[in-house]
């Protein structure tokens, strides 16, 4: 009986589509894929899936519950739903901190407004006011806020001031928001990381409008442009394979020469074709197959399949 590989998606259009027809065309029968067909979700039941791919269940809560519940079954879920559902960016910079990887500095902001259901007292341990002098002084500015675990650029400002942080702040709610340090950088890297061993590397231009962000190119040269794709390949690596990743996005600003980690927490990627370019679009569904073949072909069914990280892995030793 051949295994089937499903993908959960929403709104896009091009690349679910062309990743069915190329694991169709590379799976050779043995291997089939298609849209996840959901009408019923009963408590630890297997729908015979070996592999899904998750490009939506960060949006449906509905979905995220199938996902788990699908692994729980032996399913290999791109990307892992238990650690999905626990990450965030303030923590994945801390994480980085410790990996050696160059980062923005970066402070965490207490919500401008109070959580729901708390008050003043709720807040005994944190001390007002907070040490504004120092961490104006540690991140400078121009600087960039935004949501400690968002993504899509969502609510993200550029403050060049106090004044200005202050009033942005007020626009944000109970969003819990971050402060980092802008860097002005030379060359930009968007790179997609595919199993924690496929490395796509392309410039991007974030300032562009979106459809025009993968139309620049490098502006390091020679041995020096060498020895710095060589750096984000490796530190792209050693990010995916600590954060346990199995597909997903890192962005590098370059500023004399450092590659310094912007975002590196997009486990659902821009992959359209409209918006990444013919090349591009070609290296992300062939290898996005490839693996879930590889991934299709371990399967054992009811036999749990999760991709945990190094750092959970360490952690629990």
């Amino acid at each position: 009986m051949a295994k089937k590989v499903g993908i959960l998606f929403g709104m896009e259009d091009t690349f679910p589509w062309a990743f069915i027809d190329k694991v169709n065309e590379m799976g050779g029968g043995e291997i089939i894929a298609e849209p996840v067909n959901i009408d019923k979700l009963e408590q630890g039941a297997d729908y015979g899936y070996a592999v899904i791919i998750d490009r939506i269940s960060q949006d449906v809560p509905f979905y995220r519950a199938y996902l788990k519940n699908a692994a729980l079954n032996g399913t290999y879920v791109i990307n892992n739903p238990f650690w999905w559902s626990a990450d965030e960016k303030f923590f994945n910079n801390a994480l980085m901190t410790k990996l050696g990887i160059p980062l923005p500095k970066t402070v965490l902001l207490p919500s401008h407004e109070r959580p729901t259901n708390t008050s003043e007292t709720s807040f005994r341990n944190l001390k007002f006011p907070h040490d504004w002098d120092y961490i104006f002084n540690y991140v400078g500015f121009p600087a960039y806020m935004k949501p400690h675990d968002g993504g899509g650029w969502k609510s993200v400002y550029r403050v060049e001031n106090p004044e200005d942080l202050w009033e942005k702040l007020s626009e944000t709610e109970q969003l819990v928001m971050m402060v980092q340090e802008e860097i002005v950088f030379q060359d930009y890297y968007r790179v997609y990381c595919l199993g924690q061993k496929y490395v796509y590397i392309m410039p991007y231009e974030p300032r562009n409008p979106h459809h025009l962000r993968y139309a620049t190119t490098h502006q390091t040269e020679g041995e020096e442009l060498k020895k710095l794709l060589k750096t984000i390949h490796d530190y792209t690596l050693k990010m995916n394979q600590a954060l346990g990743y199995d597909f997903n996005t890192v962005e590098f600003a370059v500023r004399d020469g450092i590659p310094y980690a912007i975002d590196f927490c997009n486990p659902a990627p821009d992959a359209d074709k409209n918006s990444v370019g013919e090349e591009n679009f070609e290296w992300i569904v062939e290898h996005a197959a490839k693996l879930a073949i590889e991934k299709a072909k371990e399967y054992v069914p009811r036999k749990p399949n999760i991709s945990w990280g190094t750092f959970v892995k360490n952690s629990v030793k």
